[in-house]
């Protein structure tokens, strides 16, 4: 189902480093236009720098002069081409390849390591074929209406608009503190009080800051986590368990057996030893999620999570009501 992506990267490298040899011959073609000679000079530089690597290499072989001798010139020859480049208003390194990453040149990695870079270019791959991208665009925190909860307290301590304000605030807490916290969110209520939505607004929020945001709906992640058992799919699983953030929606909608207990709770206590954090969102109670998961699965839920009550009649009704009166 998800597989592939290290494919898509790689691709996007390759990409990368051919758009830049071609721009590169574009330079030295405007170059060469404008001072020939520069091309010659690029010419002797490449030349000599080949011997100097050969001679290099000769390790059992003593040429201590003439090593200096072929450095002496290659610096004579890139001061020659820098006077140059400079009198016709070029930056010094405009003949130079220009990498993406300058850190791993374009590749993805440094040794055996990742490189930074790597990230960035799976953020972008999985969003650009994930169905997330619609929602993340649509639920936004410009686009969060307050005033469509009431105001009145009724049966609660505080009233739905000034527990969702309070909710928004410490949402927005931990969006500034994600880097240095290892919090983990659940956010539970009735249909359409704006558990998603807001689930939504957060990952906006982390994705345009750099981190990797994943979302799955509760039966979504046990599909995923069967692939991950039968079909061996790694890649899947590590974009699960190393993602920065994995949100699961409708926590309780899922077909709920053994086999999907077992594997939910292994899947929550491998990302939680992790360190990696979850936002979990669900119409369940608390007492009915304790009734649906077993015990292991409840306490890492209430024990692992800051929770968060929605409150609230549904806002879809409410929205839909305002669109027919404008009708």
């Amino acid at each position: 189902m998800i597989k592939g992506y290290h494919g898509i990267i790689m691709k996007r490298y390759e990409e990368l480093r051919e758009e830049e040899r071609s721009s590169l011959l574009k330079r030295k073609m405007e170059v060469e236009a404008k001072a020939p000679e520069l091309m010659d000079i690029e010419k002797k530089i490449a030349k000599l720098s080949m011997d100097l690597a050969v001679l290099n290499f000769k390790k059992n072989v003593n040429h201590p002069e003439e090593f200096s001798k072929l450095k002496s010139e290659i610096v004579d020859l890139r001061g020659k081409r820098l006077e140059i480049l400079t009198s016709l208003g070029y930056p010094l390194n405009y003949l130079d390849h220009q990498y993406a990453c300058s850190r791993c040149q374009d590749t993805g990695y440094i040794r055996q390591e990742k490189c930074t870079c790597y990230k960035k270019h799976l953020i972008e791959a999985y969003h650009r074929t994930s169905d997330f991208n619609a929602l993340i665009k649509e639920f936004t925190f410009d686009k969060f209406r307050l005033d469509l909860y009431d105001d009145e307290e009724g049966p609660y301590p505080l009233s739905p608009k000034e527990n969702m304000a309070n909710i928004l605030e410490a949402s927005m807490d931990y969006i500034r503190n994600f880097k240095d916290s290892s919090v983990n969110l659940l956010f539970y209520g009735s249909p359409g009080t704006g558990k998603t939505f807001l689930s939504s607004c957060i990952a906006k929020e982390l994705l345009t800051a750099g981190y990797l945001v994943v979302y799955r709906t509760a039966d979504g992640l046990i599909q995923n986590l069967k692939d991950v058992k039968f079909n061996e799919n790694e890649e899947l699983l590590e974009l699960l368990l190393g993602c920065d953030l994995l949100i699961i929606d409708d926590l309780g909608t899922e077909l709920t057996t053994e086999f999907s207990k077992v594997e939910l709770f292994n899947f929550l206590n491998s990302k939680l030893l992790r360190k990696k954090k979850m936002l979990i969102s669900t119409n369940l109670t608390i007492e009915n999620l304790k009734d649906k998961y077993d015990e292991r699965i409840y306490s890492r839920l209430v024990g692992d999570f800051n929770l968060f009550k929605f409150l609230g009649d549904d806002l879809r009704i409410k929205k839909n009501h305002e669109r027919n009166k404008k009708a």
